[in-house]
């Protein structure tokens, strides 16, 4: 049976444009091959998201809320588990200098996910997202389960939203480690104190710098050079020697490295 048919996408490996129908028949009766993957009652495609403009994404997974730090504030209160704010947000928080942003990446403990499943419950839909597909989790669904119980493998973050009828409103990223430590997702090796590792202003924690330019520098897109370029002159010595450390540990040949060798700035929270 068929849910819908004809929906077209662009195959980025083949660079061409392919048919794809949404198929709800049985797992067991689908080939290796077909890429839709049934859990939950989802209907899940993988695609080359990475390549895709801001408006394809757009048209394939809708729109985003215009959300600040304050609203992640507000939203969070009364939530009993650990957060703090990652991405776009967190740099220009700690640079003042002003830049674009496509959404807003709150981050909680991956530990925690019982805690914000429940602080989610009757206020926003969860979607868990791995590599390109979704995947609703139902608040119903084992509760209390352990992340890697109850998430695609894959999944490291949730997109939330109030119904289908709106926008999505976070990115919440699920980091590993515990309040006490944040370890490197990418290299478990890589591990800072937490309360190094965030730092507040206004009541909002938010990721160090340095942690969101590691981040950042494995995909070195054109908002990622502007944002390490904007960043640079506001890193301290320690700041600039943690992620020069980090990135001849992980990526021994970035042309960032060059750049933090050179001069030291004071600034900084």
């Amino acid at each position: 049976m068929l849910l819908f048919s004809g929906f077209r996408i662009f195959d980025t490996e083949r660079c061409q444009c392919v048919l794809v129908d949404f198929d709800t028949s049985p797992r067991s009766s689908r080939t290796a091959q077909s890429p839709i993957v049934h859990r939950l009652g989802a209907y899940r495609l993988t695609v080359g998201v990475n390549e895709l403009s801001d408006e394809e994404f757009t048209a394939l997974y809708g729109q985003w809320a215009n959300r600040t730090p304050q609203d992640v504030k507000e939203f969070f209160e009364g939530y009993g588990g650990l957060w703090w704010i990652a991405g776009g947000w967190a740099l220009e928080a700690f640079t003042g200098v002003r830049r674009s942003h496509d959404d807003i990446d709150p981050s909680v403990l991956s530990a925690e996910l019982p805690l914000l499943r429940r602080h989610l419950a009757g206020k926003l839909h969860a979607w868990a997202a791995s590599s390109g597909s979704l995947t609703p989790l139902l608040p119903e669904d084992a509760p209390d389960a352990a992340a890697e119980d109850v998430l695609p493998a894959g999944a490291g973050q949730l997109w939330a939203r109030r119904s289908a009828a709106d926008p999505w409103e976070y990115d919440i990223l699920l980091a590993p480690g515990s309040r006490d430590e944040w370890i490197y997702k990418r290299n478990n090796t890589i591990r800072l104190p937490m309360a190094e590792a965030v730092w507040e202003q206004d009541g909002i924690r938010y990721l160090q710098p340095q942690i969101q330019l590691l981040y950042k520098a494995k995909g070195l897109r054109t908002k990622d050079q502007a944002d390490f370029a904007a960043t640079l002159p506001h890193l301290d010595g320690r700041r600039r020697d943690w992620l020069q450390d980090a990135l001849e540990r992980t990526i021994p040949d970035h042309p960032w490295i060059d750049s933090l060798s050179g001069g030291r700035s004071s600034s900084g929270a």
